[in-house]
């Protein structure tokens, strides 16, 4: 009775040529929001007659959810924020070890934790992957262009020093390890390779004129040194 009354129940359909309507059954709007009228709503009886709601139910206005959300088979209630001032990442594990300690679930609650920072824990699972395999594809490329590992190696060992001196970079400037952090550091570690390819070339190129190792060594710091 309550749910026809307020929200309405399909009654039937009318036809105006091909298109097809629902006939729903309802009080007036005006009706629906007085309490009185609700609280007088017949309520049929099993054995005939009829008794008022108000005999039945006590009515009242409370406050509830605007929407009930549903995720496989079970309700959803969903709480947002927007983290300011600082990374999200500590921002979550600050707010997991406080609902741990200091917030009791009833029986049958649980909390998950997903939107933008579902996304970071994907991306970084994924980098995870990534990098690795960018910086082993990258040795992979210098010992195909060198043929040597010795000289790969030579020029790899850059990127190590590379990577530290961005990793000061985000200290310095108080900036968290981020995903975009983290694809500056293989564009990071690229640059450092090219450097030392160009560098490792020119050296060979000094040596194949029959400079000694160490005169073009350093014929080659210098040409690094010398201004464009």
């Amino acid at each position: 009775v309550v749910s026809t009354a307020i929200g309405g129940t399909e009654a039937g359909q009318i036809f105006e040529g091909d298109r097809r309507f629902d006939i729903v059954v309802r009080l007036p709007e005006e009706m629906r929001e007085d309490r009185q009228v609700l609280e007088r709503l017949p309520i049929a009886l099993p054995g005939g007659g009829s008794v008022p709601l108000s005999e039945v139910a006590t009515i009242e206005n409370v406050q509830g959810p605007n929407q009930i959300s549903r995720e496989d088979g079970k309700r959803r209630a969903v709480v947002t924020s927007n983290v300011r001032g600082r990374d999200l990442g500590s921002f979550i594990s600050e707010a997991q070890e406080r609902i741990a300690t200091e917030v009791e679930l009833p029986e049958g609650y649980w909390v998950d934790y997903g939107g933008t920072f579902e996304q970071l824990e994907s991306a970084s699972a994924r980098l995870q992957i990534v990098v690795p395999l960018a910086l082993l594809l990258i040795f992979g490329l210098l010992v195909a262009l060198f043929r040597s590992v010795k000289d790969a190696l030579v020029v790899f060992s850059g990127v190590p020093l590379a990577l530290t001196g961005g990793v000061a970079a985000l200290m310095l400037r108080g900036i968290p390890f981020s995903i975009s952090a983290g694809v500056g550091f293989i564009a990071l570690s690229g640059i450092a390779v090219l450097n030392g390819v160009v560098m490792l070339t020119f050296i060979r190129q000094l040596m194949d004129d029959g400079k000694p190792l160490e005169d073009a060594i350093k014929e080659g710091a210098m040409a690094r040194l010398r201004p464009v």
